[in-house]
Formats: structure tokens, sequence, C-alpha cells
């Protein structure tokens, strides 16, 4: 099993990231995941538990293709997808903390192929980079436009 997470303090409030996170997450999530080459909803509608996605991802040159579902979901505390096939788990906790939000994302790879267990250690590597880059870039992203929609 490989796992990794990483949090950061993003300054916005709860309810401000947890929308930008959930409910734009078809708008936004390509935006602070660049790996993320296509996403297309296999459910109409909004976030809910039971709704499904299929993603076309490169990451370090590699492609893959991958349906997820939403597994739960607790407005503005948490979100959760799960590998439809692949063997993965994501989470984005959403806590207040005075003016900001501390979001929290997991990413969980259950099992690696047999072909990959030779390089897990270079996985945890590049599993945790991933996860940093995730909050830094959501920060980014979410920071600069949600306070763009203050001073407006």
């Amino acid at each position: 099993m490989v796992k990794s997470q990483s949090s950061i303090l993003i300054r916005c409030s709860v309810p401000d990231i947890f929308h930008f996170v959930v409910t734009d997450f078809v708008r936004n999530y390509p935006r602070w995941s660049p790996e993320v080459q296509s996403l297309t909803p296999l459910s109409s509608g909004p976030l809910t538990v039971g709704w499904t996605a299929r993603q076309v991802r490169i990451d370090q040159g590699r492609r893959s293709e991958a349906d997820f579902k939403v597994i739960a979901l607790e407005p503005e505390r948490r979100v959760c997808f799960k590998g439809i096939k692949d063997p993965f788990e994501i989470n984005y906790f959403f806590e207040p903390h005075f003016d900001y939000t501390r979001l929290t994302f997991s990413f969980e790879l259950a099992r690696l192929s047999l072909g990959l267990r030779p390089f897990e250690k270079l996985i945890r590597v590049a599993v945790k980079d991933g996860t940093d880059r995730v909050v830094r870039d959501l920060k980014t992203l979410a920071e600069r436009e949600l306070g763009q929609q203050k001073t407006d």
C-alpha cells in the first residue's frame, strides 16, 4: 500500500473552498491537477454519493485512464473518491482555522501491480510530491480566484 497526505492553510472560508473543490469539481479539478488531460462526468448533476466520472491523466509521461466514484460526501467537511476498477482512494478534508481553511488531501493506492513493486520507493516519493503539489496548486488557484471575487 502507498499512502500520502498533505495539508495547507488557504485564506478563504470553508464554504468557499468546499464550493470551489466540490460544487465546481468538474470545472476546477483539471485546473489544480494539470496531469488531468480530460475529465468526463459519467453521472449527471452535482457531486453526490454514487456520482461517477472518467479521467485521463499523464503522470510523469505515463498515460492512464480511470473511472472513479464519490463514496462519501459530508458538506463542508469531506469528499472521498474511489477508483471503480483501480485500487485508489482520494480524500479532501476541510477544517475551519480562524479566517482560513485547512485543506488536507490524501491519496492511497491499495496495491501495486507485480511489475511496479520493484519501484515502490520511487512511487512513494512521486505520490508524496503529488499530494504536496495538489494542495499547493489548489491554494494558489483558490486564493487568486476567490480573493478576486471578494474585491470585485
